[in-house]
Order: structure tokens, then sequence, then C-alpha cells
């Protein structure tokens, strides 16, 4: 939306102009479904020209605009009342031909302004052809578009603390209108039907919603405030006590959300301002959100069952992983002590894994989080005292899926290891680290569809003619099966270009997930 200010204004006022439209294009979708017309918001732009800085289709009616006006001009040809209203700041209506059709439509415009600026324009343009049967409902309906116009002209509307709407009931939902003395006078067809599932089987016209069993803070805070307020209700499910008795009883006095046995209603009243506080009634915009509290409590549960899987797994891995060293306490060979040690890694690695999963509601790893407690692992545990090895980790993978996280994590431990192992055994290698010890780096990268990374070290390389097809490494063994067949990547190694240098290994594993990089 393009910021238009009169020579009047300065920075801050139209700083404030631009965020009244903002609020104003986030909550008008209830004017266009009580006006039962599409509406555009027309920025002024100079040589009697105006721009569709805005547009909503209303949900209680057909809409004249199949294709995304915003960004079109209109002339004060095209539409004369726009630029009366512009000109003279005062509301206009007239029958005219469409912009888009032959068919005649009726338009009227509302003056959009704060603190006595004119801001804009609202066009309403509705088919005359589909205009609805003015039955009480489309009557009330109109009543109530009116009257937001006016407060819409008076700088009112949208109200300064209105949140955010994108859960908030429509006017399709259902609608009570509250008079000055705070009572219903009108309640539509689904208000009606949402307070029948909520318990309430009495006529509401003419009682207030505390005699509806509703609570009364909710029209009352709106009357103090001058603002709208939200209230989500719970009420245990009810059925009716017997044949023809025509009253309820409660199923489980015991029943509530959060065991699935209640009704659940939000409710959203809308103050209807004369003044810049004076209000002089109210809408209640009514739904019932049972089944959506209910589909909100199974994902929680889900939630909750998955991390506590992960929890479980994690504290299994731990046990079995505490169990090998113990046994690798008792043995003597140390060929034997050496394959424990090796496999109490391994399980580690799929530990932190699942450890990381225990702790976030996602079904996927921030695998840069894993990276550093596997290194640390692989320092603590093989860290040669005669020659320090620093590993340098650099790049970011993000979130990975648990099938893709899992098998990657036990790859770089064991890659990570046969560089520990044979690139520095015996104090080998050309040590270009800090203090002449040795230096492993991990790049990590996750493009869009493939991860790529590579392990390289310092250290002595690979011997001359090596291949990971014929080698008889058990880790290395194990890495071509989990990076080929588990992952359905491909691996490459070599030694780097200075003879004596080290070696890289590069893998890259296809992925489905996009890449989404941070927290």
């Amino acid at each position: 939306m393009a910021a238009i200010a009169t020579p009047t204004q300065g920075a801050s006022s139209a700083g404030a102009d631009e965020d009244h439209l903002r609020r104003l294009v986030a909550s008008w979708g209830m004017v266009a479904d009580f006006s039962f017309a599409d509406l555009l918001l027309l920025r002024f732009v100079g040589q009697e020209q105006f721009t569709v800085a805005a547009h909503v289709r209303p949900t209680t009616g057909q809409t004249l605009y199949q294709q995304d006006p915003v960004g079109t001009v209109i002339t004060a040809n095209e539409r004369p009342l726009v630029h009366d209203t512009w000109t003279s700041g005062m509301a206009h209506e007239a029958n005219v031909q469409g912009l888009h059709t032959s068919e005649p439509i009726r338009a009227r415009t509302i003056p959009v302004r704060l603190d006595g600026r004119l801001l804009a324009v609202i066009l309403c343009e509705e088919a005359l052809n589909t205009v609805r049967r003015p039955g009480r409902l489309e009557r009330t309906y109109l009543q109530i578009s009116e009257r937001l116009a006016e407060m819409i002209a008076n700088g009112v509307f949208p109200f300064s603390d209105d949140a955010d709407q994108t859960e908030m009931p429509r006017v399709g939902d259902g609608v009570l209108v509250i008079d000055a003395q705070r009572r219903v006078t009108y309640a539509s067809p689904n208000a009606t039907s949402a307070l029948n599932r909520f318990g309430v089987r009495v006529n509401t016209e003419g009682r207030t919603l505390a005699e509806l069993g509703i609570d009364p803070s909710l029209v009352a805070n709106a009357w103090t405030t001058a603002q709208p307020t939200t209230r989500e209700t719970e009420r245990p499910l009810l059925r009716p006590a017997g044949k023809g008795l025509g009253v309820q009883q409660v199923v489980a006095p015991t029943a509530s959300a959060e065991s699935g046995g209640a009704v659940v209603i939000q409710l959203r009243c809308i103050p209807m301002l004369t003044g810049p506080t004076e209000v002089t009634g109210a809408v209640v915009l009514v739904r019932d959100v049972t089944d959506l509290r209910r589909r909100d409590r199974l994902l929680r549960s889900k939630d909750a069952t998955i991390r506590e899987v992960h929890h479980r797994v994690k504290n299994n891995l731990q046990t079995i992983s505490a169990l090998l060293r113990l046994q690798g306490r008792r043995l003597n060979s140390p060929e034997a002590k050496q394959a424990i040690d090796d496999s109490v890694r391994r399980i580690r690695s799929m530990a932190l894994v699942h450890e990381t999963l225990a702790r976030d509601t996602r079904e996927s790893a921030p695998f840069d989080e894993i990276i550093r407690p596997l290194v640390r692992m692989v320092e603590e545990g093989l860290q040669p005292t005669e020659r320090p090895v620093r590993f340098i980790v650099t790049g970011v993978i993000g979130d990975l899926a648990a099938e893709i996280a899992t098998p990657l994590a036990v790859v770089l431990v064991e890659l990570l290891q046969n560089a520990m192992e044979h690139g520095f055994a015996h104090g080998q290698g050309e040590g270009q680290g800090e203090g002449g010890g040795g230096r492993v780096d991990i790049e990590l990268e996750h493009r869009v569809g493939e991860l790529r990374v590579v392990v390289r070290d310092d250290g002595v390389g690979f011997p001359q003619g090596f291949s990971l097809a014929n080698t008889a490494s058990l880790g290395l063994t194990i890495v071509r099966t989990l990076i080929t067949s588990e992952l359905g990547g491909v691996i490459a190694t070599r030694n780097n270009p200075s003879p004596g240098h080290g070696a890289v290994v590069e893998l890259r594993v296809p992925t489905s997930v996009e890449p989404r990089i941070g927290r």
C-alpha cells in the first residue's frame, strides 16, 4: 500500500495513517459480510485518479470480481461518486454499470478518516440482480453495516486495540445484536444453532448474556473500554433428560474441554460507537469451535506422545550404552574393548538425535545443534594426548527429518573417528593445526533437495590404491551402507592435492525436505 501524504501531514501523522489503513484492511472482512458487497480501498494518486490498494470479497454474498483488482486505476469518469466523496468528504450512493460487467450494480462510498484527515475512500459494490430478499437477517446486517460505515467515517473503526483476525469468528458463523441496555435484540440462525449446541434452548431475544448462562464480562469489558473483546467459554456436553421434556442434563459432571466432553464457543463483542467512546450497542460474533479445540487437543496429545517415544528411545539407548561399557570393563582383549567402545559411540550418536527430538514439538531435528555434542563426544573419547586435534565446523544444515538425521549422525561419528584413528595415528600427519596439532574440518551445506557434507583432515591421507568399496574397515563399511543404501546418497573419497596433506570425504544425500535454516 503506497503512502500518500497530504501537504499538511508530517512524518508521524503519515505513519499513523498507514497503520490505521493496515488495521482497517485486517478487520474489514466483517464490513463486507454485513454489506453483502465487495469492498475496494481507493487511494488518491492525482489527476482525478485512484488506485485500488486493497480488496475484500464478502462471504455472505456473490463477488463482482473474479480477478484481483488490487493495483488497477479507477478514474473520476469511471466512478464519479468516488471523486465526489474525495472532494466533499461525504458518502454517496448510486446505481452504476460494473467496471468488469455490463450488468448494473449498486455502489456506495465510505470516507476513511483518522483525526479529521481524509485518508482514502472505500467503494462498496453489489450486483443488483443478486440482491438478497430483504428478510430480517438482511435488514439487520445492512443496518449494522451502516453503523460500521459511520464509525469508519468518524475515524473510530478499526479499533486501536484490534487483535489479529485470522482465528476470529466471522459474520457467517453467527451474530447476536446487543442494544444499549445490553440485551439481545436479534440472533442469526447460525448463532441460535451454536447456542443450542452450547445448551441455550430458550429464546435469546430480550435477555442479557448473563441470563443465557454466558459470562457477562464479555459485554461489560467492551462497554468499559470501547474496544472489541474476545472470549472462549465451555460447557459440559448436554443431552435431553427425557422424551418431550425439553430440559437438559449433564452427561458427565466432570466433563471438560480437556477430556473432550465439552462444547466450546468463541464470542467476539464489537462495540457500536456513536462518538469516540460512547457505546450505544454491540455486535457479538458467535462461533462453535468445539471441533477445532478437539483437534488442537489431539495435536497436542500427538506431539506429547511423539516426544515421549523419543525420550524413551533415548533412555533405552543410553541404558544399552551403559551396559556395553560395563561389559567392556570385564574384557581383557584390546580388540574386544575397542569394538565395545566403537559400538558405544554409535549408540550415543543415535541417542543424541532422539534427545533433541524429545525436546521439540516438531517432527524434525535441528541438526546443527546435534553436531556440537557429536564432535565433543569424539574429542573426549579419542583425543590423542601427544598431538591434540582441532575440529572446525562451518556451514549450516538446519532441520532434518529423523529418518535422515539419525543415520547421518552415525556416519559423521564414523568419519570423525576414522580421521582420529588413522589420519593422526602415532603422531602422523603434517600438523597444520594450532601448536602443531592436527585439524579436521566439517563443512555443511543444505541446498534445495540435497545435503552436502565434507569431512577434511590434514593427516596422512588415504593409502595408495584405497577403495571404499573394498575397504575392510567396519566403520567405513557402515558409512557406505548408510549413505548409499539407506539414504540413497553418494560418497566420494580423495586425498588433498598436496602429498601428505590429509584425506577428504564428501557426502551428497538427496532430501525432499526444504532447507529451514535458523530457529
